[in-house]
């Protein structure tokens, strides 16, 4: 099985199943944010930045299917996936934290002064919200509880089709 699983994972079709899943979660995220009005705070925005290098991950093989730049590829969908639960782990510990008032919470995503994306693209971007808002709920979960979810599934099939990587035919 591990073997069929190496031969898709060469193939576009994959990557780009990767690439189209990331960006289902940020028109998601986005369409919460522009038409049903959740304002989304910096540590969403965060998790929207590793959705994204998800989606690049994805792209990448898609624009130049050859070897290495599957491994990069790999390298920065497993990055940003373990990142994106970090964060998300951390937004649900800052929401039902005994002390959440407490919790320093950033005003303004800081992302490097070389890359402003809140700057550059403040409607994707931008954090005008709080990290203790949790209104919005889906089977009694909220957005950072789904975000956990969803980035520990990215990286069950991030181990499955890496470790897939290094499977050989038998004869």
């Amino acid at each position: 099985m591990l073997y069929k699983i190496q031969l898709w994972s060469h193939t576009r079709s994959a990557w780009q199943l990767l690439f189209l899943s990331g960006a289902i979660l940020l028109a998601a995220a986005l369409y919460f944010q522009h038409v049903v009005g959740l304002e989304p705070c910096v540590m969403c925005i965060y998790q929207r930045t590793a959705v994204v290098g998800i989606m690049l991950a994805g792209l990448l093989p898609v624009i130049s299917n050859i070897f290495l730049v599957r491994m990069m590829a790999y390298a920065i969908w497993g990055t940003s996936a373990v990142k994106g639960y970090v964060l998300a782990s951390e937004h649900k510990e800052i929401l039902f934290s005994e002390n959440a008032f407490f919790v320093p919470c950033p005003v303004e995503p800081q992302f490097p002064s070389f890359m402003p994306l809140h700057e550059w693209i403040p409607d994707v971007f931008a954090a005008p919200g709080s990290c203790l808002e949790n209104t919005w709920q889906f089977f009694s979960m909220g957005m950072a509880e789904w975000m956990q979810i969803i980035f520990v599934m990215y990286i069950a099939v991030f181990g499955l089709m890496f470790m897939s990587q290094f499977v050989s035919k038998k004869v």
